[in-house]
């Protein structure tokens, strides 16, 4: 037996009841959804990508051309009656540090400056650093402390002066007496190329200095003395920079003005 109790109003409100739920349903996951993304962003189910491993540390610059820096081919061959070679031993090089400087020689300088100062702008053109500015600083305290030990090495002999006709006498002052050593070239005498450069050799630097001779069957033809004159006024430079200038005079004085016979005082 049918109702006669009329089922439209339970209807639209059964209607009412199930809208309301999906709407506060939606509302709910929109809300969740904003909470844990940004704005202006969509949620994935992708795992957070990993940043790039990092590169292995770099290799000293001394020990390898800076990859920035390397052609990827090489536009002239090599000939091969032209190749050269330079040291790659560091312990060598400390050798070489301790027979110039003296004992605990190898411990003055950082190891990248170590090989900095012993290499020419010739090596690798240039691309793992050179000495020149080292060299430019060390020449300049070399020269000054062979003008002071010329200033206060005593005259060999007394200067005769011509009488004047108006019976006037030269100002004299103990601290001017040297002032002669200074005339005719005795300081570039002393500090000639080839004196420096002999000095080098002995202590062995010719060994271990980076450069490319132009000939690599003529040396002296290639400037090996300017070399290693020059490398000798670097290592000075270098020492003056990490050590100060009271250490770079004591090292001038003792390891390269007194072998060459010039008399401190």
């Amino acid at each position: 037996m049918a109702s006669k109790v009329p089922i439209r109003p339970f209807l639209g409100a059964a209607k009412s009841v199930a809208g309301r739920g999906v709407r506060l349903q939606l509302s709910a996951i929109s809300a969740a959804s904003t909470s844990s993304t940004p704005s202006n962003s969509f949620a994935t189910d992708e795992a957070p990508r990993k940043s790039d491993p990092l590169d292995p540390a770099e290799m000293p610059r001394w020990k390898q051309t800076p990859r920035a820096m390397a052609a990827p081919i090489r536009l002239r061959p090599i000939k091969p009656d032209n190749v050269w070679r330079v040291n790659e031993d560091p312990r060598k090089l400390d050798e070489t540090y301790v027979r110039i400087l003296g004992k605990g020689g190898d411990k003055l300088l950082e190891e990248e400056v170590k090989w900095l100062a012993v290499t020419h702008k010739s090596f690798d053109h240039g691309r793992r650093g050179f000495n020149d500015r080292l060299a430019f600083l060390g020449r300049r305290i070399i020269e000054l402390q062979t003008s002071l030990a010329l200033l206060n090495t005593p005259r060999s002999g007394a200067k005769q002066h011509t009488a004047d006709a108006y019976g006037r006498e030269p100002y004299k002052h103990p601290a001017l007496d040297g002032l002669d050593n200074l005339a005719g070239g005795s300081k570039e005498e002393i500090l000639s190329r080839d004196r420096l450069a002999g000095l080098a050799k002995q202590h062995g630097l010719s060994y271990v200095i980076r450069w490319r001779p132009k000939k690599s069957d003529s040396m002296k033809g290639s400037g090996l003395n300017t070399v290693l004159a020059h490398t000798l006024y670097a290592i000075v430079g270098a020492i003056a920079m990490q050590k100060g200038g009271d250490v770079a005079n004591q090292v001038v004085k003792e390891r390269i003005l007194a072998p060459l016979d010039v008399m401190m005082s």
